[in-house]
């Protein structure tokens, strides 16, 4: 039921990270769900989690080998998230590094993991130890989409995309990445699991910096349901296989951090597509607000509106809930007067009122559609914000009824 979204089909290698794929049964026999990215000696990674008070064990563990530097391993699972389950999810992750660096060779701590599934289930221990012993012996066969497909969990399709760029010196450096997330999606920091690498060199300050801003312009700006995971994380690895990039040579690293992001959005959107039961793709646009933080924060109050979400998935151009949602939005001091919203390029509030040339048809005929953008100028400044949204429909409640059946 996905917007728009196919799967990718050429997502580059990237030197220095392979990724090994196999299946170990954690929700159902014969679907892979686990894989491991190698990373070169050498490698930095940096990574944005959750701030969700129970983020889960393999958060926590995954934070503390980011932070402590040298990571190697990136050990992912999917169909159950080791969240909910007190200390024995952190018993359980550590004796999974654990095994991780018996079979490579590496330090434990130098092996950051992460889960996603059902909540509140504790890992299958036996099944997720033998799989892992076997992970060295399929390297070969591990691809950036097949890692992708295993760590889905209600998504219908992959999730990844490349980029190149050509340094002033006329060398090329390759950033390629994968996410999943369907449901549960709201940022808090990310949304849901993301890993991309490159080959570049960069230094850890400049990596830690490069990977905020692109999750500000991406996965920070993306909801389905407003509801926050405990296991979400955004990991992004620079193997320094090819061109040393940093903050020292101003052109090539604009053009670096630049493709991150759009490789970032490419699969933040990618996941707002494939949103749970979704049939609308629809972008909310906030523009003359007084600062930055104003627009996001008006933006989401219309995202996580049930009754504009509604009203999108039935194509219905009720604009008298996007009015009473941004009537409610956290301004102070809103001049309903100076307030305008569009549904593209159709005028439907101006100055506060029913526009005199909007007419019922033409709202509809652009709520019909797949995809479009709902406008809103609060008239306050000359800040803006865009953040990417789907509608509710019947399909959702199905899901998320039947998610543990």
């Amino acid at each position: 039921m996905a917007v728009n979204l196919t799967e990718p089909h050429d997502l580059l290698p990237v030197s220095g990270a392979q990724w090994a794929v196999v299946d170990a049964a954690i929700k159902a026999a014969g679907r892979p769900d686990l894989v491991l990215l190698q990373l070169d000696a050498g490698s930095v990674v940096s990574a944005v989690f959750t701030r969700n008070a129970f983020a889960a064990a393999p958060v926590r563990a995954a934070r503390e080998a980011v932070e402590r530097g040298s990571v190697r391993m990136l050990l992912v699972n999917s169909g159950n998230a080791n969240a909910g389950v007190g200390s024995q999810g952190e018993i359980d992750v550590g004796e999974c590094c654990r095994r991780v660096a018996e079979v490579y060779g590496v330090a434990s701590q130098q092996v950051a993991p992460f889960s996603t599934g059902v909540i509140g289930q504790r890992l299958p221990m036996e099944r997720l130890l033998s799989a892992i012993d076997r992970l060295a012996e399929t390297e070969a066969a591990g691809s950036w989409l097949d890692a992708a497909r295993a760590i889905m969990t209600t998504d219908t399709a992959a999730k990844g995309a490349s980029r190149q760029i050509t340094t002033a010196e006329g060398q090329t450096v390759t950033l390629t990445g994968i996410a999943k997330g369907s449901g549960m999606i709201r940022p808090d920091m990310a949304t849901m699991l993301a890993f991309a690498a490159t080959d570049a060199g960069v230094s850890q300050a400049d990596l830690d910096a490069a990977i905020r801003e692109a999750n500000d312009q991406s996965f920070s700006c993306i909801s389905v349901d407003g509801d926050t995971s405990t296991n979400d994380a955004f990991c992004l690895a620079a193997t320094a296989r090819g061109p040393r990039l940093g903050t020292d040579e101003e052109d090539d690293w604009r053009l670096f951090v630049e493709a991150l992001t759009s490789l970032a959005q490419e699969l933040a959107q990618a996941i707002v597509r494939d949103g749970e039961g979704a049939t609308r793709f629809i972008t909310l646009q906030i523009n003359g607000a007084s600062s930055v933080a104003e627009a996001r924060a008006m933006a989401f109050t219309i995202a996580h509106s049930p009754l504009v979400k509604t009203a999108c998935f039935a194509g219905d151009p009720n604009w008298g809930r996007i009015l009473a949602a941004v009537g409610r939005g956290p301004v102070e001091d809103l001049s309903v007067d100076n307030v305008s919203i569009h549904l593209d390029d159709v005028a439907v509030v101006t100055g506060g009122s029913l526009d005199p040339d909007y007419r019922e048809a033409n709202g509809a005929a652009v709520m019909a559609r797949s995809e479009y953008t709902i406008k809103v100028n609060l008239g306050r400044g000359e800040e803006s914000a865009t953040v990417w949204t789907s509608d509710l429909s019947y399909e959702y409640v199905r899901i998320n009824a039947d998610y543990r059946s």
